[in-house]
């Protein structure tokens, strides 16, 4: 019988929900929140209440996309943590009224889990087998994983200060860039020289991850040629940008090479939402050419903060019965 499963996910600014039959995506729907832009960064406050007034329109065109009705629904699942507290709570608050009034199975799900399982929702036949490593490069989070089966997973490295993501945004910041500022880093880089300018390359041992070294780096460089010239950031914006993603892009390329060494795991794969990053996707690709890795890359739309990746979750969950109860309350930090 066919196991039809509505997600929703609200960990940050993006309310989504999706229906997921059998493993299959059958819709996906987001709504943004614009509001944000002005002040350079999430508002909490802010993203919760804009949840509360698209969560019922974003579900209701998720289930007419899908061709379904909330009567044909075998369960519904929500997005636990990590994230905005006030945010998950009105994902986690509609998840579990829906679920209780339809008497349906609660799925509980890890964001961070999502986020992996992005690279199931193009079907088996373009999905990783196992084992698998994966590089979850979000903006909150970066961190290097052993994937065994669907719902075992094993932490390698980790940052140990700020998020890939983080770098982005907050050097972007720094030279004046609309928030979020990794899209906007990445299409400034394609027309700068990525050598032109040298910033901090952290050395942390084994397999975690830092760039708060590489964040200050920026800013006192920044600061020393503004006082030499107060237009140099609007006369290099484009070569700063280069030589800032190309830093950050071999930051992440050491350690993900340096796993595949110490493994043996020659299945790569990443994700998130800096997974949509340009040279990161070109520098993996171009070392699973060279290395003979098996690469593994999601969709754009599958990289940010979606409802697709938090049904696929609980699907796998689904199957071995991993349900939630209703007292059940969100996390603002949650690890794998």
């Amino acid at each position: 019988m066919a196991v039809t499963i509505l997600g929703i996910e609200s960990s940050c600014d993006d309310t989504s929900a999706a229906v997921v039959r059998d493993g299959r995506l059958l819709s996906n729907v987001m709504a943004g929140q614009e509001v944000h832009r002005r002040y350079g960064g999430v508002v909490p406050e802010l993203a919760s209440r804009a949840h509360q007034q698209h969560i019922v329109p974003v579900v209701d065109r998720a289930l007419q996309e899908a061709g379904v009705t909330v009567e044909d629904l075998d369960a519904v699942a929500f997005t636990q943590g990590p994230g905005l507290l006030g945010s998950l709570l009105v994902g986690a608050s509609f998840a579990k009224g829906l679920a209780l009034a339809r008497d349906i199975p609660l799925i509980a799900v890890n964001h961070l889990m999502g986020h992996v399982h992005a690279l199931f929702l193009e079907g088996p036949e373009k999905s990783p087998s196992f084992p698998f490593l994966c590089l979850l490069v979000s903006g909150g989070h970066t961190q290097l994983m052993r994937v065994t089966s669907p719902l075992e997973m094993e932490t390698l490295g980790k940052t140990i200060d700020d998020a890939a993501g983080e770098a982005f945004d907050k050097c972007a910041k720094m030279m004046d860039l609309p928030y979020p500022g990794g899209p906007v880093i990445d299409r400034l880089a394609q027309e700068g020289d990525p050598r032109r300018f040298s910033f901090a390359m952290p050395r942390v041992d084994g397999l975690d991850f830092s760039f708060s070294g590489l964040k200050t780096s920026f800013l006192y460089f920044l600061r020393d040629e503004l006082k030499k010239d107060p237009a140099f950031i609007e006369k290099n914006r484009h070569d700063l940008a280069a030589s800032l993603q190309d830093t950050i892009v071999r930051i992440l390329m050491e350690k993900l090479i340096a796993a595949v060494e110490r493994t043996g795991i020659r299945r790569v794969a990443i994700a998130g939402g800096v997974s949509a990053n340009s040279a990161l996707k070109k520098a993996v690709t171009t070392a699973g050419k060279d290395r003979g890795w098996e690469v593994f890359i999601p969709r754009p739309r599958f990289t940010t903060d979606n409802a697709a990746m938090i049904t696929m979750t609980a699907y796998f969950k689904y199957q071995q019965r991993l349900f939630a109860p209703q007292n059940i309350t969100p996390r603002a930090r949650m690890m794998l």
